[in-house]
């Protein structure tokens, strides 16, 4: 019982660290203005409201809340990879 419980609060304190370098990564990316900083805007909101989409079907389809934790820190690691890429 309490393994579980560790794992599920050390993949959320790690999601809340890759995202805010994500953030920061976009800002830095976006501040430069300009066609690149547009595909980023309109790439930003696309995902979210894909996102958002992608968890209320989720949850309706019962996955757990450790599994959509889990699949939010793959995609959010995979923009910080691209982001620092670019």
């Amino acid at each position: 019982m309490f393994l579980p419980s560790m794992e599920f609060a050390l993949d959320a304190s790690m999601l809340t660290l890759e995202a805010q370098q994500v953030i920061t990564l976009r800002v830095m990316k976006m501040s430069l203005g300009g066609a690149v900083a547009q595909r980023e805007a309109n790439l930003m909101v696309s995902e979210k409201m894909f996102a958002s989409a992608e968890a209320v079907l989720g949850a309706a389809g019962g996955r757990s809340m450790h599994s959509a934790l889990r699949k939010v820190r793959r995609k959010v690691r995979a923009n910080r990879r691209r982001l620092i890429r670019t």
